[in-house]
C-alpha cells in the first residue's frame, strides 16, 4: 500500500522552470493540498473569511528547477493531483472560501479566461493519483497542447519500467502547423484553436475544440452528418435474398411427381447491429435504431442523437452519466467511436487503433495530437483511454501498485 511516493522533477530545458504540485489530501478529509517549496512539507491553504475571494496563498509553493537539473520531492497520498510547470513566471493560485475538507477552494490557472493572471504564461501540467491501490499518472491534452512537453517514466519495486515519451521540443509548432493545414482543407476553424499573442514568434498553446468558443472557433453542426449516418446504418433494414438449393435437372420428368413450380426465394430483412464491448459485467451489448424510434438503443439503454458539443465534451446530452452501470459503461466507448470517426466504418467497438481517424468528420485535433506525440500516446479527449481488450494504450498513462519512483521530465 503506497502511502507516499518519491518523484524526480527533471528540467531538460535551458531555461528556469517553476513547478507546483497540487491535489486533494486523501488522508486529510480530501482537503486541498500543495507541496511546499522544499518538496517535502505540505501546505493546506486556509479558507478565507466568507465574502473574501481571490486571496493569495500564504506559503511559498513554487519549486524552482534550474536548467538541466533534477529535484527530488515526496508526495503523500493525493487524488486529482497535478504537477504544474511554467517558464518565465511563477503561476498564480488563489483561494476562495468553502473548499473541501474545511480548507480553501482553489482557483487554478485557466487558459480560457483572458483576465486570468496566468493566461499569457507558458505552462503545462500532468495528472496523477496516489491511493492505497496504486499510482496512476498521465500526460494530458484534453484542454490544450502546451509549448512545454512533458514525459513520464515510472520505476516499480519489481524492476519494471513504464515510459511515456510525450512530444518533441517543437511539438506545439508541429501541431499548430497541422491545425492550420486542416483548416485550409476543410474550411473548419481548426486554425483558430492556435493561441499566439501579437508580437510572439511562436504559438503559446493550442486549445482543444471543446473550448473553441473561447477563441471564436465554432464547430456547431460539424459532427451531425456522422450522427445521421450512424442512425441510418444501425436503423436501416437490409434485404437479403435467401439462397435456394441448386435445382437438379432430370432427363425424365414424371407427371405424378410434378409438384409444380419451385417456391420463390424469400427476402430476409436484417439490420446492421452495433456491438459495444463494455469490458465490464454487462459484456458485449447489441444496439440498433428500432423501427419508429429516434433513439439508438444499446443493451436496452436509449441514446438520443448527440450534438457536436456533446461529442466533443463527452459529458452532456446522451453522454451524461447516471445511476445505471450499464449505461455508464457504454458511454465512453460510444463517445470515443464518434470522436475517432469510426462508428460507421466499424460495427464493433472499441475498435482497433488502425480504424481510428480514417473518415470525416472526426476530431482532427485528437488525430493531430496523437500524430505528433513521439509514441503516439496522450489523452486528446476525455475518453481517449478507451481501447479494445489487449489493445495498446492510447492515453499516455503509467500505473503500478508498487511504485518506486516517478520521473517527470519537462522541456
Amino acid at each position: 500500500m503506497p502511502t507516499s511516493l518519491d518523484i524526480q522533477l527533471v528540467n531538460r530545458s535551458t531555461t528556469d522552470v517553476y513547478a507546483f504540485i497540487t491535489g486533494l489530501a486523501i488522508q486529510h478529509n480530501m482537503a486541498r493540498v500543495f507541496l511546499k517549496r522544499d518538496g517535502k512539507g505540505i501546505y493546506f491553504p486556509e479558507s478565507p473569511p466568507p465574502g473574501q475571494i481571490l486571496q493569495p496563498l500564504t506559503e511559498e509553493c513554487a519549486i524552482p528547477l534550474t536548467p538541466r537539473t533534477t529535484v527530488a520531492v515526496t508526495i503523500p497520498q493525493m487524488a486529482g493531483g497535478r504537477i504544474w510547470f511554467s517558464t518565465g513566471k511563477k503561476l498564480t493560485f488563489l483561494r476562495n472560501p468553502g473548499g473541501p475538507g474545511g480548507g480553501a477552494a482553489l482557483v487554478e490557472p485557466s487558459v480560457l479566461n483572458p483576465s486570468d493572471p496566468n493566461a499569457d504564461i507558458d505552462f503545462a501540467f500532468c495528472e496523477f493519483t496516489l491511493n492505497n491501490d496504486q499510482v496512476f499518472a498521465n500526460i494530458t491534452y484534453v484542454d490544450f497542447v502546451p509549448r512545454l512537453p512533458i514525459a513520464l517514466t515510472l520505476h516499480t519495486r519489481g524492476g519494471g519500467v513504464q515510459h511515456v515519451w510525450g512530444m518533441p521540443t517543437n511539438g506545439l509548432d508541429l501541431v499548430c502547423a497541422a491545425l492550420r493545414a486542416q483548416a485550409a482543407r476543410d474550411g473548419r476553424p481548426w486554425d483558430k484553436l492556435v493561441v499566439q499573442r501579437p508580437g510572439q514568434e511562436r504559438p503559446l498553446r493550442a486549445l482543444s475544440p471543446t473550448h473553441g468558443d473561447a477563441v471564436g472557433a465554432s464547430f456547431v453542426g460539424y459532427f451531425e452528418p456522422l450522427v445521421e449516418a450512424t442512425w441510418r446504418k444501425y436503423g436501416q433494414e437490409h434485404h437479403h435474398q435467401q439462397q435456394q438449393p441448386e435445382k437438379r435437372h432430370h432427363k425424365f420428368r414424371f407427371p405424378l411427381l410434378d409438384r409444380g413450380p419451385e417456391p420463390e426465394a424469400k427476402a430476409q430483412h436484417q439490420k446492421t447491429v452495433l456491438r459495444i464491448n463494455t469490458q465490464a459485467a454487462p459484456g458485449v451489448l447489441e444496439g440498433s435504431v428500432p423501427s419508429g424510434s429516434n433513439d439508438l438503443v444499446i443493451g436496452g439503454e436509449p441514446f438520443g442523437r448527440p450534438t457536436t458539443g456533446d461529442i466533443l465534451g463527452c459529458n452532456s446530452g446522451p453522454f451524461t452519466t447516471g445511476p445505471s452501470p450499464t449505461r455508464n459503461a457504454i458511454i465512453p466507448r460510444l463517445a470515443a467511436a464518434f470522436q475517432r470517426g469510426c462508428i460507421v466504418d466499424v460495427a464493433e467497438h472499441p475498435s482497433h487503433p488502425e480504424t481510428f481517424y480514417k473518415s470525416d468528420p472526426m476530431n482532427h485535433y485528437a488525430r493531430i495530437v496523437h500524430m505528433h506525440n513521439i509514441d503516439g500516446k496522450g489523452y486528446a479527449f476525455a475518453y481517449d483511454d478507451v481501447q479494445p481488450d489487449g489493445g495498446e494504450d492510447q492515453s499516455g498513462k503509467v500505473n503500478a501498485g508498487e511504485p518506486r519512483v516517478l520521473v517527470v521530465a519537462v522541456g
